[in-house]
């Protein structure tokens, strides 16, 4: 569970993610400094809650292969943007995940 100054989360459902994408870099390889405009999203980020699991057929839960604080890569279109008390997150499915860093 994401929580927040004022004590309000946000908790994944089933087998969804909530992810906080690593901040996009400030300047080129070159040195040159990117606008807003210019900067990649990085497919990169750290786990901050996960759901309870996929449910399965005969009703018990799928463990996850990540845990919280996880610093892992998605593909490049994964989840759905979420903005909560000023900070951005992704709601992702554990498919989405390709890999764990580190």
């Amino acid at each position: 569970m994401a929580k927040t100054a004022n004590k309000t989360a946000i908790r994944p459902l089933g087998d969804k993610v909530l992810v906080q994408r690593l901040k996009a870099a400030e300047k080129s390889a070159g040195g040159i400094v990117l606008p807003d405009s210019a900067k990649e999203k990085p497919a990169e980020g750290t786990v901050v809650a996960i759901g309870d699991g996929r449910l399965m057929e005969d009703g018990k839960r799928k463990a996850f292969t990540v845990k919280k604080g996880d610093r892992i890569l998605f593909t490049s279109y994964a989840g759905t943007e979420v903005k909560w008390d000023g900070e951005e997150f992704l709601i992702m499915s554990e498919d989405d995940i390709l890999g764990i860093v580190g």
